[in-house]
């Protein structure tokens, strides 16, 4: 079902924040550092990037978020959604890597505690958040056409990962190991000179209904996940 999963822990220090820490805080460069992470990867995350998309996947995948911020003010989720949508954006390609989901950074506006009850929160979402796609799409059938298109939507990952992630970025910058840098890499990954999808054809409809910013928590139509 997986074909690469991995929960990393970092603990990186240093005389001097790597540029990819102070793009948006200049005021800290030069500063000594000590940062701690955990990074859960298994290509999913709280963005969803699905390569046929389910509009009744994609609206649960942003409810639950949306009922994870709630708590924390209902200016939260649209904040992060948008956040989100802006952050995973392929500005080369001039389109969004999947159909988002929430992000945010830097965050203390709510104080420590509060700050982190949020954090956990959306993390503690992640499974009711996933699980349920998961059981509802894995008996789901596939054959060549899907995987090649799989392996060729993995492209804009690898692309984003590598020139936008700031995550990644700090990493390689920070002198981190390479390899658990890289552990978020998928295996299998295919490019094309100049490829677009037949429109009215599945792989079509996914950049023609799901590669754009929709409000998928108000999305109403058949189907839902018990």
């Amino acid at each position: 079902m997986f074909e690469r999963g991995g929960c990393n822990f970092s603990h990186v220090m240093g005389a001097a924040m790597p540029p990819s820490a102070t793009q948006h805080r200049p005021e800290l460069a030069g500063a000594p550092f000590e940062a701690m992470g955990v990074s859960l990867v298994i290509h999913p995350g709280m963005d969803l990037t699905p390569y046929y998309g389910q509009e009744e996947d994609a609206a649960h995948f942003h409810r639950t978020c949306q009922a994870a911020l709630a708590p924390f003010g209902q200016d939260k989720y649209p904040r992060f959604k948008q956040w989100c949508d802006e952050y995973f954006f392929l500005k080369h390609r001039g389109e969004p890597r999947g159909i988002g989901g929430v992000f945010f950074d830097d965050f203390s506006d709510l104080g420590f505690e509060d700050s982190f009850a949020m954090m956990r929160a959306v993390g503690d979402a992640f499974i009711e958040a996933y699980l349920p796609l998961v059981k509802r799409r894995r008996a789901q059938p596939y054959g060549e056409r899907e995987r090649d298109f799989q392996a060729y939507r993995r492209g804009r990952y690898v692309e984003f990962n590598l020139v936008f992630d700031r995550g990644t970025l700090f990493g390689l910058q920070s002198g981190g190991r390479t390899e658990s840098i890289l552990m978020s890499m998928p295996p299998i990954v295919k490019w094309r000179y100049d490829w677009k999808p037949q429109a009215g054809t599945p792989e079509g409809r996914l950049y023609s209904d799901f590669l754009r910013p929709r409000d998928w928590a108000a999305w109403s139509g058949p189907g839902s996940i018990a």
